[in-house]
């Protein structure tokens, strides 16, 4: 289910990179994502913090999540399948920053 975003910050078709940061325990940001570029696919609303919720807090502020695209060549040096290949990762806002331009 789709929920309202307000105040996302970015939008379907944003080029975004997520962070490196390295954070202890549980975080719902997959390792192989990490550094990598992608594009915003969807919006898909405010939800309870995971990182929060995972240690007892009450997950609040809600972070905005959304659905990124990655070119599955980003992800994996040596991957041989098709250029068109993706894969859809849900990320939280707070892992993205904008990519810019460049490839």
């Amino acid at each position: 289910m789709i929920r309202p975003a307000p105040a996302a910050k970015f939008r379907p078709g944003d080029a975004v990179r997520v962070l490196t940061t390295e954070k202890e325990g549980h975080v719902r940001t997959p390792a192989y994502v990490k550094g990598k570029r992608g594009e915003i696919s969807h919006v898909l609303g405010t939800f309870p913090d995971p990182e929060s919720l995972a240690y007892g807090g009450n997950g609040l502020p809600e972070k905005v999540l959304y659905r990124v695209v990655f070119r599955q060549a980003d992800l994996w040096e040596s991957y041989e399948g098709s250029t068109a290949d993706a894969l859809y990762v849900d990320v939280y806002e707070h892992w993205l920053e904008p990519a810019g331009e460049e490839g």
